[in-house]
């Protein structure tokens, strides 16, 4: 379905029953929605999940432009306003992850817990580098040029996971528009979180897949942030969710479980 919200038009998913606690899930860079297909299938029954399309990314609109972190998290709060969530559990991969640590820090009393997967609380002059790299290949070639590198960069070289699954993220990342790309890696080119993790108080889990470049950042995340948990989820790569799904789903049961329960 689509609904409007901070001035552009947003591609969402519902599953669950009405009236359940909400979970809303943020996709990574290069990725839509469906990339939680096996998350809202597990929490169905018990939530109602929110999935959207990031700004630039999938079925949502496609500004021109660099974005920054603040303008996607205002593009939650304004989907949490169209759809009248009052507060959700949210948790996001990758550039989902920085947009769960910005909602963190800039408006925690729309969460009842969050969790950041996969990500680091900053952006580098190194990591900057290589995103202005690969805005210019982009721009030049397309996404299909940034197709091969990176499924080996969130998969490895020899990937363990299903075939079919390799397919389905090819194609999440040669469809995503490039003006989306750009304007994404924009932001995190860009980011730094680091100065307000030490006053979140929401519940917070970090999880990071053992194999993953980002396991160091989130680690670093976990050890800011008072009070929160830490899973790393053996043999899984940047997309932890796709990668182990099951452990990545009980992890996050059982957080929200406790989270609940505090």
């Amino acid at each position: 379905m689509k609904i409007k919200a901070n001035g552009i038009t947003f591609n969402v998913q519902l599953d669950g029953r009405e009236g359940a606690p909400w979970l809303v899930l943020s996709n990574s860079l290069a990725c839509n929605l469906s990339m939680w297909d096996a998350q809202a299938a597990y929490f169905k029954a018990k939530f109602r999940v929110l999935r959207y399309d990031q700004r630039g990314h999938g079925g949502t609109d496609a500004p021109s432009g660099r974005y920054t972190f603040d303008l996607l998290v205002a593009d939650v709060i304004g989907l949490f306003d169209a759809l009248s969530i009052e507060r959700a559990h949210f948790a996001g991969i990758s550039m989902g992850g920085m947009t769960a640590l910005g909602l963190a820090e800039q408006h925690p009393d729309r969460l009842l817990s969050v969790a950041p997967c996969d990500c680091s609380s900053a952006s580098t002059p190194a990591s900057a580098q290589q995103w202005a790299e690969r805005i210019a290949a982009a721009e030049q070639g397309g996404m299909g040029v940034m197709v091969d590198a990176t499924v080996t960069r969130w998969f490895g070289a020899e990937p363990t996971v299903a075939p079919a699954l390799i397919s389905k993220v090819r194609e999440m990342i040669s469809s995503t528009p490039v003006k989306g790309f750009v304007g994404c890696c924009g932001a995190l080119a860009d980011f730094d979180y680091r100065p307000g993790l030490g006053a979140i108080r929401r519940p917070m889990l970090v999880v990071a897949g053992s194999k993953d470049q980002m396991l160091t950042g989130a680690r670093q995340i976990h050890a800011e942030v008072p009070g929160s948990t830490f899973v790393e989820i053996d043999g899984a790569g940047h997309l932890s969710n796709l990668d182990r799904p099951d452990e990545f789903n009980r992890a996050l049961e059982k957080f929200i479980g406790t989270s609940q329960a505090t």
